[in-house]
């Protein structure tokens, strides 16, 4: 009986493939729209003009992402600059050197658009230290219950379920919002590392961890604690990764997750909603998942060239990736090229000393001068094969997924850190949107498919 049933279910899936596959034949051929008529239309495809700079949509405070500078009234390309409520995120950076909350200054100065004095650090601090923890029920029926390989997607389910514990969650007044806005950023860490190890320990068999934050220490450092089995970490590999969520902590209003922010909170939605929408938009390998496509390349990379100093060998190897005949067959080098940065990213910058320096600690300088290689050596070859005249620079992906994989933090949770770091920027964005605008944000489609008259089901060929 048991054998009949699986050979009628075969058949079943065999049947049902076969149908799924005409529908998707079908589908494709009813979809599809001529391209040039987006040229007729003159449509800004993905919100972007014919030199693919951004279509100016909305005015933003938060931060300012520039590339060029002004010269006898024309734009000429420059080294990039980030700047964070009119301060340059170099200047967060180097100012706090010395300091171990950076991530969280940085939060405060994005939610309230100046940077606290001693007094008002200690403050938000304080709060922010008693926000971060989560209920032993929450953790116990959310975070553990259906696990998930996807973490951004157990976290979009964990943010919508905080909801449900909120007192207040569809009031959208800024007070409120604020309040709410404090506790996801506060609260996501936890979220996206436990999330992590109940899909260590339900999906893949292994032993089952969970370490509560510890009062006092900074978002980096309670990262990495409740990370690691050993609960151990170095003093220069909290300061990287507190310098990593910096340079991610916001990119202007026009990324496609922030802008998402701005879409869905215009609706007037409630913040679990807005905050989900905007994990889901991050999640996107476009978008958030960038640096493990990079992590990848050079996995390819290294495993086919066999001189890692050698800049023939690894050149003749970089074409053949742009060529398509090699690595993913998609003809790029990821981690190379910027939408506005043109010169230079000024977070790829930064990083890379970072990286340089955390590479040191752990002995794989080698890796470091690999990379060091290939930046050098990729920008002029994609501007050769692409017959650019614009500058490829590479972009703060080259070298975050590098960082991540020194500090042993698991690929699943790359684009989960990504989303800690941007949601102070999220946040911010959802404040600015609610006290300012006034009107949902609705763009227009123009309809060129072919209008028809309704035949009974009976009648059709």
């Amino acid at each position: 009986m048991a054998e009949e049933e699986v050979v009628l279910n075969l058949e079943e899936s065999k049947q049902l493939r076969s149908s799924m596959e005409m529908l998707e034949r079908e589908l494709e051929e009813n979809f599809g729209i001529d391209p040039n008529l987006y040229l007729e239309y003159d449509v800004k495809r993905g919100l972007r003009d014919s030199a693919g700079k951004g279509v100016l949509t909305g005015l933003t405070e938060i931060s300012d992402v520039n590339a060029y500078r002004l010269s006898s009234g024309r734009n000429i390309p420059a080294d990039g600059r980030l700047f964070y409520q009119g301060i340059n995120v170099e200047d967060l950076v180097n100012g706090s050197r010395t300091r171990k909350f950076g991530f969280e200054e940085t939060i405060y100065l994005l939610l309230f658009g100046q940077l606290p004095n001693q007094e008002e650090f200690d403050r938000f601090f304080t709060i922010m230290d008693e926000m971060q923890e989560l209920s032993v029920r929450f953790v116990r029926d959310v975070v553990m219950k259906a696990s998930n390989a996807s973490i951004m997607n157990a976290m979009q389910r964990c943010v919508l379920t905080l909801y449900t514990y909120d007192p207040n969650p569809e009031d959208i007044s800024p007070g409120n919002v604020l309040r709410q806005s404090m506790e996801l950023i506060a609260k996501l860490p936890m979220i996206a590392i436990y999330s992590y190890h109940s899909y260590r320990h339900f999906r893949k068999g292994e032993t089952l961890f969970i370490r509560n934050p510890q009062h006092g220490l900074s978002m980096a450092e309670n990262f990495l604690l409740m990370l690691r089995p050993s609960g151990e970490y170095t003093e220069l590999e909290a300061k990287v990764l507190d310098v990593a969520l910096i340079l991610h902590a916001e990119h202007g209003g026009g990324n496609n997750s922030t802008f998402t922010t701005h879409v869905v909170t215009s609706t007037g939605t409630d913040t679990y909603s807005a905050a989900a929408a905007s994990l889901g938009s991050l999640k996107g390998p476009r978008h958030g998942g960038a640096n493990l496509k990079v992590q990848h390349m050079f996995a390819d990379i290294k495993e086919h060239v066999t001189d890692w100093k050698n800049e023939e060998e690894v050149a003749a190897y970089l074409q053949k990736i742009l060529d398509k005949q090699a690595f993913d067959h998609s003809g790029l080098i990821y981690g190379m090229g910027h939408a506005v940065y043109t010169l230079s990213d000024p977070r790829e910058i930064i990083l890379k000393k970072y990286a340089s320096k955390l590479a040191e600690e752990k002995g794989l300088m080698k890796e470091f001068e690999l990379y060091d290689l290939v930046e050098r050596l990729a920008g002029q070859l994609v501007m050769k094969q692409r017959n650019l005249q614009k500058n490829v620079c590479a972009n703060v992906d080259f070298y975050s997924g590098f960082v991540y994989s020194m500090l042993d933090i698991p690929e699943e949770l790359f684009t989960p850190l990504f989303a800690i770091a941007r949601m102070p920027g999220w946040s911010a964005h959802r404040l600015e949107e609610l006290i300012n605008a006034s009107k949902i944000i609705r763009p227009a489609y123009k309809y060129v498919g072919e209008h028809d008259e309704y035949i009974p089901i009976d009648e059709r060929e």
